[in-house]
């Protein structure tokens, strides 16, 4: 008898569906020579401190580090019943053979590692191990079982991972919230989430000690027969003054004058079709095109997966395709014409005697695990929620585009020279849109900006100056992050890479995974740390605290955390032992903790429950982090809520003084309000909108009943 455990009931379902005619019975399917049954998420959990003794029971700082040398497991008290399930079949005399049909992944094998391990089965294992759910899938897949021997390097980055979180984590917190944190606050501190949590604060210390700087262009029109053109002095590569008087002269000395094409030059460019889906890459374009979040894509995607059969498995780091998948990708490619949009594209590639395959789609050394997302060949009928077709259109479109030509573009550089001051001009012609066809509106949903369309022009021609001008601009401070640009900073530990295939070679030596990155955003935003405020991701003062007080600790560390990442990934392939890993993190983890409890410093202020969010009256959400100045109406200490500077006495004086953190449109900094809380007023800010959408400037100032108004200068 053969029994399979899968990590899902609907997955268990199919793998039933296929594997023939069966019975229901408690938790499994039975049919002829076989059983299946499933875990329900982790049937199985690390066991916690007090498992190792009860001195763990209180929070203790001499009780650290707490470094079991072999791991406990538990079942997991919400899914007991289904473990007993498992734990029976395993331990029936008639099962001779197990097979792993959990998720293909490094989650998977763990989740089927616990509950093998913790059921006391010593059965021979085999591994199912597909991509999606198709029936055609699940029956190749069990036509090609692998050796669960085989599978130890992933069992071992598996079990590692999970463990080096709970050795870092249990420790990391308990010793924080120990020495730093008052009665019911617990300072959270991870592996990973800490050092993604300080890539956000770095950015706001970024944006907040930012210093906005004028600048000033001159601009030249050109004419001749009829045709203009616009061009952009510069000199030496630059193009920005700094003295207003500087470019005012330089407008009035080339007015009216005549300009010399000193170079007039074009250039064929082309632009690649962008590389299939990983679940990253999917997760940043959903966030930019319909605002998802990192959590949603990823449980949309797993439905498609899952329950749709639409697509292959969404968990994935690669963005290629191995050699044996060439065969079935026609079928892919009629599948998703079903989908109307699609359907002339589809239709196109199919019209072609072959698929015009290369190294940019299938390539065996950058397939690991699992191969990138795309369509399965199943078409859809339809009945998808809004989510759903929404990300299986980003699939289905990227899936046919990287079949598709080049993007060519004629590209034009112009530089004009009057009165010994030279000007750029360059301008762009789409000689085929090729891949781009299937983005009308952008890759990220947004119609972009394409250079203009220059007339005729050639060296040595002579264009009059019909208009000159100078515009005022302004540096501006650094984006704060979006949900889609953290996951990019995500996969390469901070550092700023554009380039697709380049982010793809550093995939292994990010913070998380791309299965994990969404659910750390999604704790920090859980614990207090961070905020979503529309697309952007904000710190919270207690996010704040917690990244001043680790300092420059190596726990913050984006880079640490990127090499031990890098580690579990080559000990996925073989190449890296469990025991130097595991011998490594303990050795961290000890020198962390002796060095926090030789640490002085305040205790942080602590939010009600240790946690921030939650109904304050007025100013909604209870307060966190330190005191920003005092309450000019009852003296009491300001603090930091989820929409507005509150005073903290609201509950027990009545005072409903707030600054709220959004005033006509503009986010109010803790700098801005701590000014206005000293001052009584802030100097000009930029950046208010009127109900029109129009900006403009003012200050803030309190009214004579210390309400925030804003002053335009001219004592309104």
């Amino acid at each position: 008898m053969r029994l399979v455990v899968a990590e899902k009931p609907s997955v268990g379902r199919d793998i039933a569906n296929v594997l023939g005619k069966h019975d229901r019975r408690d938790g499994s399917l039975a049919g002829d020579g076989w059983i299946v049954t499933w875990a329900i998420g982790h049937l199985v959990e690390l066991a916690p401190p007090d498992a190792y003794g009860d001195e763990y029971k209180k929070w203790r700082m001499e009780n650290l580090p707490i470094l079991p040398e072999r791991f406990k497991a538990r079942a997991n008290l919400k899914t007991r019943s289904q473990f007993n399930v498992v734990k029976k079949l395993m331990a029936d005399p008639a099962v001779s053979e197990v097979v792993n049909a959990c998720d293909a992944g490094r989650e998977g094998e763990l989740i089927f590692a616990y509950v093998y391990g913790l059921g006391g089965c010593e059965k021979p294992v085999r591994r199912l191990w597909i991509s999606s759910l198709t029936p055609e899938a699940i029956r190749d897949g069990f036509s090609n079982l692998r050796d669960g021997n085989a599978m130890k390097p992933l069992e071992d980055a598996a079990r590692s991972r999970g463990e080096a979180d709970w050795i870092v984590g249990m420790n990391a917190t308990r010793a924080y919230s120990i020495k730093f944190s008052r009665p019911g606050n617990v300072l959270s501190v991870g592996r990973v989430q800490t050092p993604t949590l300080k890539l956000i604060v770095e950015r706001e210390k970024e944006i907040e000690n930012f210093r906005p700087e004028k600048f000033f262009t001159v601009h030249a029109r050109f004419r001749k027969d009829g045709n203009t053109y616009d061009g952009v002095w510069f000199k030496n590569k630059k193009n920005r003054l700094d003295d207003k008087e500087k470019a005012d002269e330089i407008a009035e000395k080339v007015r009216g004058g005549t300009g010399t094409v000193k170079k007039a030059e074009k250039k064929t460019a082309t632009e690649k079709p962008p590389l299939l889906h990983d679940l990253t890459d999917l997760q940043r374009n959903a966030n930019a095109n319909f605002g998802f979040t990192a959590d949603r894509t990823l449980k949309v995607a797993q439905s498609l997966y899952e329950n749709k059969k639409l697509i292959t498995y969404p968990r994935t780091s690669s963005r290629y395709l191995s050699k044996d998948m060439a065969e079935t990708l026609a079928k892919r490619v009629e599948a998703v014409g079903a989908l109307p949009d699609l359907s002339p594209f589809s239709e196109r590639l199919l019209a072609r005697s072959k698929l015009p395959v290369n190294k940019r789609i299938v390539d065996d050394t950058k397939v690991t695990d699992h191969h990138a997302i795309i369509p399965t060949n199943k078409k859809s009928s339809g009945d998808l929620s809004s989510d759903e077709a929404k990300i299986y259109d980003l699939i289905a479109r990227r899936f046919l585009a990287v079949f598709l030509p080049d993007a060519r573009f004629e590209n034009t550089t112009v530089i004009t020279e009057v009165r010994e001051e030279t000007f750029l001009a360059k301008g762009r012609v789409v000689l085929e849109a090729g891949w781009r066809e299937l983005y009308p509106a952008g890759l990220s949903g947004r119609k972009e900006k394409e250079p203009p369309i220059l007339p005729p022009i050639e060296t040595g021609q002579e264009w009059l100056v019909v208009k000159t001008g100078v515009k005022e601009g302004e540096t501006k401070p650094p984006p704060r992050y979006s949900e889609s640009a953290l996951l990019g900073a995500m996969e390469t530990a901070g550092k700023f890479v554009e380039d697709e295939e380049l982010r793809q070679a550093m995939k292994d030596s990010g913070l998380g995974t791309p299965a994990t990155r969404a659910s750390t955003i999604e704790r920090l935003i859980k614990v207090g740390y961070l905020e979503r405020q529309k697309k952007a991701l904000h710190p919270t003062a207690k996010g704040r605290s917690l990244i001043s007080l680790l300092g420059e600790n190596s726990l913050a560390s984006p880079e640490l955390t990127a090499r031990w990442e890098e580690r579990l990934a080559r000990m996925e392939r073989g190449d890296d032992r469990r025991e130097d890993f595991m011998n490594g993190i303990k050795r961290f983890v000890s020198s962390l903790v002796e060095e926090v409890g030789g640490m002085e410093g305040e205790k942080l202020a602590s939010p009600a429950n240790g946690r921030s969010g939650g109904k304050r009256g007025r100013s909604s959400g209870k307060p966190s982090g330190d005191p920003i100045g005092a309450c000019p109406k009852c003296g009491s200490p300001v603090l930091e809520t989820k929409k507005a500077y509150g005073c903290s006495a609201w509950k027990e004086k009545g005072c409903k003084f707030a600054i709220w953190k959004t005033v006509a449109g503009k986010r109010i900094s803790e700098p801005q309000a701590k000014e206005l809380l000293s001052k009584g007023e802030t100097k000009q800010l930029k950046g208010f909108k009127s109900r029109a959408g129009k900006p403009f400037e003012a200050a803030l100032k309190f009214d004579g009943e210390y309400k925030v108004k804003l002053d335009f200068g001219d004592g309104n």
